[in-house]
């Protein structure tokens, strides 16, 4: 459950014009380039915010004077703006000039998130690993990562760059540059073992989880997340079984050495004793899996009593064992569970698909679509589909895209022209990726061009002033079930529209009840899908993207997007 403590703060007309222009993607920008001219720094900073959210190389010009600004607020976000723009602009020709460190790593930055990347972007960005200034050199380590991940499929690094981001790792203590190198690195593909042996003995965990991640190899560590790293890449049998007999206290350590008892081909005998005798239902289903792998007889003999298994997420995983091992008959009971996930994973035939189209579950829909594509016999029941379509989208859901533009493409290869015509009214969708994949089905469908009419997406309007200046300084409390309460300090100066959608939702209850139905140690934890799913989402209509300088880093919640400004 959540509560929220709202306190109250002004803002100005001028501030509103602005937020309007940015949540609306308005064509009209007179109201932007005004306040990009504006003598007040505050504005100015959220203006050239605004233009980069919106996403338009033309407004650069508009930003580029905010450079010059004796503010280092304000050339953070006008440079900020400039690189999401993806406006055509010489970064590196700022460097020399610049005298505020965080300015300069900021420009490292957009040098290296420039697509495609420049090729006098990489000596530069070299050089500012010895910058003179340690924010700058991080920065510089970023926008490195950044160039080499993003180029990678069309460009190699300099072996100059590799051998300097071994220089900033061996001669710099800062941690955060050394994940920063290590990312680049590791990305490359680089193997100096030198390197990761820095790596290994830095005091940050992140940095050793990095190194084990590069390196692949076996450490004992005192950080469960390098441990979980080390064994799932490096673990053998009697590491993965000597961390679950001795009971290591790392839950997901433990889950990672279950798995790697089926990638490792370990004993079958002491995996189905896991299977038989788990602490808990996570290790007998994962072992399960396991097992399926290493001795599908012995994963057969026990596949009923998981069939039968709480939660829903034990049976989830026996639908995985039951595809593994073939098992019909196990498939034809689960598909059919009260849980919509379970069925999901365990739709295997055609009847499966079509019973599937009555749901509203956007994970079963999708598992039903992909089951569908490509059937001989999709012809016979393509006004099902074209039914369940319309049922989606008298829903007026957004959120519910995923779903209709898959059956939209299945539609389109049933060769049922009656049923495809039958799309013509979404290309009028208030959704354009709706309308579009309508109008590309019907034109391949007719032979003759097909148009969508909508064009962009309109949102729901913003929230009034008073509604968004309630949220300055508020909090949510989150209450997990069994661990007690953490507490979020909201950001709605960086994401007004973000924090307002959720606040709302918080009031009405909304998050009650729900799960954190997706955890990925090391990486994520997400929650607060009705349908327990990536697909769900609870609000209806889509949020817009609000990014900016806050990073989702380690300790910071954010919101999941399924494409741009969804």
């Amino acid at each position: 459950m959540l509560s929220l403590i709202l306190l109250l703060v002004l803002q100005s007309p001028a501030e509103r014009a602005i937020l309007e222009v940015e949540y609306n993607r308005a064509e009209d920008v007179s109201a932007l380039l005004k306040a990009l001219q504006s003598p007040d720094v505050r504005l100015q900073s959220r203006a050239a915010r605004t233009a980069g959210r919106l996403e338009r190389p033309a407004l650069g010009e508009a930003v580029i004077p905010l450079l010059r600004s004796s503010d280092v607020g304000v050339r953070r976000e006008a440079i900020g703006a400039l690189a999401q723009m993806k406006a055509f602009f010489d970064f590196g020709a700022l460097i020399g000039g610049e005298t505020d460190g965080s300015v300069r790593a900021v420009i490292y930055e957009a040098m290296g998130r420039a697509m495609p990347g420049r090729a006098e972007s990489e000596a530069p960005l070299v050089l500012g690993l010895k910058d003179k200034d340690q924010t700058a050199r991080r920065g510089a380590a970023r926008g490195l990562e950044s160039r080499i991940r993003l180029n990678l499929k069309t460009a190699r690094p300099d072996p100059a760059t590799i051998k300097a981001l071994r220089e900033a790792i061996r001669d710099s203590e800062d941690s955060r540059l050394r994940q920063f190198a290590l990312l680049a690195l590791n990305a490359a593909g680089d193997q100096d073992p030198a390197t990761f042996d820095i790596a290994l003995l830095d005091g940050d965990p992140q940095v050793r989880r990095l190194a084990v991640l590069g390196s692949k190899r076996w450490v004992e560590d005192r950080s469960p997340m390098v441990r979980l790293e080390a064994m799932r890449l490096a673990g053998t049998c009697e590491k993965a079984f000597l961390a679950i007999r001795n009971q290591e206290p790392s839950g997901h350590v433990v889950l990672a050495a279950v798995d790697r008892l089926g990638t490792q081909v370990c004993d079958p005998l002491r995996i189905a004793q896991l299977v038989d005798q788990g602490k808990d239902w996570r290790i007998r289903a994962r072992a399960l899996v396991s097992l399926a792998k290493v001795a599908p007889a012995l994963a057969r003999e026990r596949l009923p009593r998981s069939i039968a298994g709480s939660p829903w997420q034990a049976r989830a995983y026996a639908a995985t064992v039951a595809a593994l091992l073939k098992d019909q008959a196990a498939l034809e009971v689960l598909v059919r569970d009260p849980d919509q996930n379970v069925a999901a994973e365990a739709m295997t035939t055609f009847d499966d698909a079509v019973r599937a189209l009555s749901s509203d579950h956007s994970g079963l829909l999708l598992a039903s679509a992909a089951k569908l594509l490509g059937s001989g016999e999709l012809k016979s029941v393509a006004p099902m589909i074209l039914a369940t379509i319309k049922r989606l989208t008298r829903a007026g859901r957004a959120t519910l895209r995923d779903p209709r533009q898959k059956l939209i493409e299945v539609l389109g290869t049933s060769r049922d022209l009656v049923s495809i015509e039958g799309l013509r009214p979404l290309l009028d969708d208030r959704d354009p990726a709706v309308a579009l994949a309508a109008a590309n089905v019907l034109s391949e469908a007719t032979g003759k061009p097909v148009t969508a009419r909508t064009i962009r997406y309109v949102p729901e309007p913003l929230p009034s002033g008073a509604a968004l200046r309630s949220l300055d300084g508020a909090t949510a409390v989150i209450r997990m079930k069994d661990l007690g309460p953490m507490t979020l300090q909201l950001l709605p100066d960086e994401s007004p529209a973000t924090v307002a959608t959720f606040a709302e939702l918080a009031e009405a209850g909304a998050y009650n009840g729900l799960t954190i139905h997706r955890v990925v140690p090391n990486f994520v934890l997400q929650g607060g899908s009705p349908g327990a799913n990536e697909y769900d989402a609870l609000t209806p209509q889509f949020m817009r993207d609000e990014l900016g300088f806050t990073s989702n880093e380690r300790g910071t919640f954010g919101i999941s997007t399924r494409g741009h400004d969804t």
